[in-house]
Parts: C-alpha cells; structure tokens; sequence
C-alpha cells in the first residue's frame, strides 16, 4: 500500500537559519507517528513546511503526499488534498461565524473531491454529530472563530474543525500545549475517536503526558533538524525518565 507521507533528505531554512538539516519519514495509512524533541529541534518547522508556510524556504529533499509532490502543491490545494494543520497558538477571527467558516470550508473541500455542496440543514446536523462526537458544546459553534475561547476550548475546536474536514494526514502541533489535565484528556479522547485505518495522524509533542491518552504507532526524536530516534510507545516512556539529552550525545541514525 501506498504510503501517505514520504518524507526524504527534507531540508529548510528561515531566512539565513538552517533549521531541517536532513529529516526521514515515512507514514502509513492508519498510523499514529508522535515526534518529540527539545526546544529548537525543527518539530514546529516540519509542520509548517508540510503545511505550506511560506516562510520558509525548501534547500532540498522531498516529500511525496498519497504519491504527488506535496512541495508543489500551494498551501490551500494541500488542505484541499486533504492535509490538515493544527495549530499550536489557534487565532481568534472576530466577527466570523463559525458555521459560515466551516461552511467555506467544507464546500471547498467537497468540490475539490467532485461532491455537491452540503444544504444549509446538512451542514448543521453534521456539525452537531461532529461535536458530540468529540464532546464540544456546540454552543461555541454558533459563535465567532475561537473569539473569546479558552484554551482547552480552541484546541477542541481544531479537533472539531479536523471532524468537520475529514482530512487524510492530520498534524497537530502541540495541541497539547497550556491544556490542564480535563481538557488534555478531551482534546485525546477526540483524536481516539477519529483515529481510522485511512487517516493517517503527525502529533507534535515536547511532553510523553499526551502519549498517556493517545497511544501512537510509532515515536520519533527530532535532534538539531533531524530525527535522532525512532521506536515504539516505550521511546516516549524512555525519554520521560532520561531526557533528551542522552540522544544528544549519542549518534544521529541515519
């Protein structure tokens, strides 16, 4: 089976700043692959690039999405195609409706794919099985994007935005991040509940805590622009005891 992401020799940059120096990856349908690592590894900046930010500039590599060149495609065609961004810090769009947002959306995405747009009363009822589905209050759906969210309430509302998109390769860049201990288990439970064996998930992590609830397939450390290490869930567990200093001072595998 095709792979969905083929990662090979990816390098970038910001400016003058060499931040990819070389990353290796490859991700399966239905996998669940966690990268971790220290600050300043290039986790945040693997994500951008794979989503198309235009601030960085691509020195080498590749990376083939479902078999096409995903370095080709602009930022809007990747989410068309199916890749989908989380983000770390979710922006607050004041004076757009959520349902209006989530209406552009979907619409562009269901064209893209060659389906009819949703009516008025499909959306809605889609979007009330989506949010129960991951337990958001679908009060905040009749609200402006993010506006006046909480914390725990932006990031389910990614979760929910991700249910609504149906995306086939999911990253969530530290979706975890400033979550209390609730709101880490409900923003977990919803990616559980989307995990399928077509859609393939990047989780962006600096802690194993999230790992407690949303076991993955396969853990990575990324180390000065590279993956250092690859293993199982045990990885994660390993670097929660020792740090990442020890995978510092060892060898970058190949």
């Amino acid at each position: 089976m095709q792979p969905v992401l083929e990662i090979s020799n990816l390098q970038a940059s910001a400016g003058d700043v060499s931040i990819l120096k070389g990353v290796n990856l490859t991700v399966g349908g239905g996998e669940l692959h966690a990268i971790m690592g220290p600050n300043g590894s290039g986790k945040s900046t693997l994500a951008a690039v794979l989503a198309g930010r235009d601030e960085y500039q691509i020195n080498g590599g590749s990376v083939r999405y479902r078999g096409e060149d995903l370095l080709e495609m602009e930022p809007d065609e990747r989410a068309r195609e199916g890749v989908f961004l989380a983000f770390q810090y979710p922006v607050e769009l004041p004076g757009v409706s959520m349902m209006n947002f989530l209406k552009q959306a979907v619409s562009s995405v269901r064209e893209h794919r060659g389906e009819p747009p949703l009516r008025a009363v499909d959306l809605l009822r889609l979007s009330r099985e989506k949010a129960a589905l991951i337990g958001l209050d679908h009060k905040l759906v009749r609200r402006s994007v993010n506006e006046g969210f909480s914390g725990g309430e932006k990031k389910r509302n990614e979760i929910f935005q991700l249910a609504m998109l149906d995306p086939v390769l999911a990253i969530l860049d530290e979706t975890d991040s400033g979550l209390d201990i609730d709101a880490l288990r409900s923003v977990a439970d919803g990616v559980n509940r989307l995990r399928s064996k077509e859609r393939a998930f990047l989780i962006i992590t600096h802690y194993q805590r999230l790992l407690n609830y949303i076991v993955p397939d396969f853990v990575h450390v990324m180390v000065e622009g590279r993956i250092a290490r690859s293993g199982g869930k045990e990885l994660a567990l390993e670097l929660e005891s020792r740090g990442y200093d020890w995978v510092a001072r060892e060898p970058i595998l190949a």
